[in-house]
């Protein structure tokens, strides 16, 4: 995946005014609490991306 596609992602799974995930609600109608398996993948992808990156310019 791109990092385009995590921002997407990030960008529309946002916490709802009742700690909902806004982005499960209106894709799949779920109602799941907030941060969703979507963001913690998405979140995760990001700090392996920044980690890579670290230590290859220490190299």
């Amino acid at each position: 995946m791109k990092d385009d596609q995590e921002q997407a992602i990030l960008s529309v799974h946002v916490r709802g005014l009742d700690g909902m995930c806004v982005g499960c609600r209106a894709w799949w109608s779920r109602l799941t609490p907030y941060p969703c398996w979507q963001v913690d993948w998405a979140t995760s992808r990001q700090a392996q991306t920044i980690t890579a990156r670290f230590l290859e310019s220490e190299r």
